[in-house]
């Protein structure tokens, strides 16, 4: 890759804080709610609400649950499993009540703005997109309450597009639409897979945003095999992403 004209960035937990914000959110749902939430351990409350966001969110990539039902079943199971049974209406008032409390601790990641403004330093020209799996208005209104809506071109989405990451149209989509060559195009995003080895496939330079590093899961080693061979590039930090394309 010689001349980067391009950097396209996934969002959750990539520029923005989804993870602190999801732990945040349901902690303080559960707390104002009462109940057998309120007095289950903090730890383990926000490790059921990631598997089952991990679980139904997928089903509704995979079209199997559209995304207000996505959200729904998350609410149900959630309460199921602190012993209350929940009515479809019931869910849909849960989880809207729950984002409240999840869209009020809503932050980018500290890094996120200073890389931006770095490569725009080091690489005169360069523009901004995103791609992501979920719903455009949603996401949009991620980027109005953060300020990232003026400072990216495009946004795709996979609702949108018709096809999710890591389909490798997705990204030809996103370079297409920007007049970029993908040989040219970097992504950046936190799941290695999804994000990283999809952009990699598709012609660009995947970088993988390993923010968790030791503390997290490891990633299969088939994933990290196909990584090797497709040069994808791992980053514990968005700081360290400027100098590295700089350098090319």
């Amino acid at each position: 890759m010689t001349g980067v004209t391009l950097v396209l960035f996934d969002l959750d937990d990539t520029l923005f804080a989804h993870r602190e914000a999801v732990a945040a959110g349901i902690l303080g749902h559960v707390a104002a709610q009462g109940g057998r939430g309120a007095a289950a351990d903090p730890h383990d409350v926000v490790v059921l609400w990631n598997a089952l966001e991990e679980q139904h969110y997928h089903a509704y990539l995979a079209g199997s649950l559209d995304f207000a039902a996505q959200r729904g079943a998350r609410a149900r199971d959630f309460a199921a499993a602190h012993g209350v049974q929940l009515t479809a209406a019931e869910a849909t008032a849960w989880f809207e009540d729950y984002f409240v409390h999840y869209r009020a601790h809503w932050r980018l990641h500290a890094d996120a703005l200073p890389c931006l403004d770095e490569l725009a330093r080091r690489i005169p020209g360069v523009r901004f997109g995103l791609i992501t799996n979920g719903e455009l208005a949603y996401q949009r209104v991620k980027l109005a309450d953060t300020g990232l809506d003026a400072r990216v071109e495009h946004v795709i989405t996979s609702a949108e597009f018709g096809l999710a990451k890591p389909r490798p149209e997705i990204f030809v989509h996103a370079c297409a639409l920007f007049g970029a060559d993908p040989a040219r195009s970097v992504y950046v995003g936190d799941r290695l897979r999804t994000d990283a080895i999809g952009a990699a496939a598709a012609g660009l330079t995947g970088v993988w945003l390993d923010r968790l590093g030791s503390a997290g899961p490891p990633p299969p080693e088939a994933d990290r095999a196909e990584a090797r061979a497709l040069g994808v590039i791992r980053l514990t930090g968005l700081a360290e992403l400027p100098a590295l394309l700089a350098a090319r």
